[in-house]
């Protein structure tokens, strides 16, 4: 994703120095990236620093490692954000070259396991008795970025499967009857990461959820109430570049959505009725911009 992500500077021509700018000033004091609420949160860290590196951009990285060692191995964070920090310390170890310390990192895929629901899959709540689409990938990654073989793979396959609704597109969770487009993106990604076979279904559904006007809706609605958001249009542009299946025929129409999210703080917006400019919709929008530079 940090490759594609790179491919945003052409796109962005002399506009790559104000992305960089705005990275900078989200920059908490103590090293983490700041969210909506102007404090540091290990959420957005990802996103400030996934882009960071990206572009480039000249932020402190040892500031950063700092505050990534407050949170030691994770022990007291949710899933979700001991995800954001297992990737967090994976980017920092190539910007530093300085590796993961390898009993740290045995710890860290070891909680990941708590998190196994019993059909194979990951969910972000503990226990639980089926895995999500958001939760295996964000597992998958975080095995990943720990150089762990995550076990017992055709569990996490049989777990999104399941999860495939009769229209071709999946739902996050079992109990959901209303497929997705961020959770049949994710889905795509892990069974393509897994070297598993993506149903053609699937595909054909996450392109039909392109808005006529460019960018992708979040669920399949009438046209005059479909409303695209940069989270489904960049989360689907993904998956379908990493399939081989490109929007070639809508690429402008995209662009000039992307256009439209754009501000002169050097982020984006999440849509348009947006008014937060902030590191995730900003790391969004180059991740499209990536995808369609491609």
């Amino acid at each position: 994703m940090r490759r594609t992500l790179s491919g945003a500077s052409g796109a962005l021509g002399e506009s790559v120095d104000t992305v960089r700018d705005f990275l900078s000033r989200q920059l908490a004091p103590d090293g983490g990236f700041q969210g909506r609420d102007g404090r540091s949160d290990l959420y957005y860290t990802v996103f400030g620093l996934e882009a960071s590196l990206a572009l480039n951009a000249a932020v402190p990285y040892e500031r950063i490692a700092d505050y990534l060692d407050g949170f030691s191995t994770g022990e007291s964070l949710d899933f979700v954000h001991f995800a954001c920090l297992v990737r967090c310390r994976a980017s920092l170890s190539e910007a530093l070259d300085k590796l993961v310390d390898a009993q740290a990192r045995r710890e860290m895929a070891e909680r990941l396991q708590s998190y196994r629901a019993r059909d194979g899959g990951f969910n972000a709540a503990a226990r639980a008795e089926c895995g999500s689409a958001y939760g295996s990938f964000l597992a998958l990654g975080a095995f990943q970025d720990l150089s762990t073989a995550c076990s017992d793979p055709e569990g996490i396959v049989t777990s999104i499967q399941s999860l495939q609704r009769s229209d071709g597109g999946c739902a996050n969770e079992t109990a959901m009857t209303a497929s997705a487009t961020a959770a049949t993106a994710a889905a795509i990604c892990v069974l393509h990461y897994l070297s598993q076979p993506v149903p053609e279904s699937a595909v054909r559904w996450l392109q039909g959820q392109a808005h006529p006007q460019g960018g992708f809706t979040a669920i399949r609605l009438p046209a005059e109430a479909a409303i695209p958001d940069l989270l489904s249009t960049a989360t689907a542009l993904h998956a379908l570049s990493l399939v081989g299946a490109p929007s070639d025929d809508m690429r402008e129409k995209h662009l000039d959505y992307l256009d439209t999210l754009w501000t002169s703080q050097g982020g984006f917006r999440g849509h348009w009725g947006d008014d937060i400019v902030d590191c995730e919709y900003t790391y969004y929008g180059l991740l499209s911009l990536g995808c369609l530079s491609k």
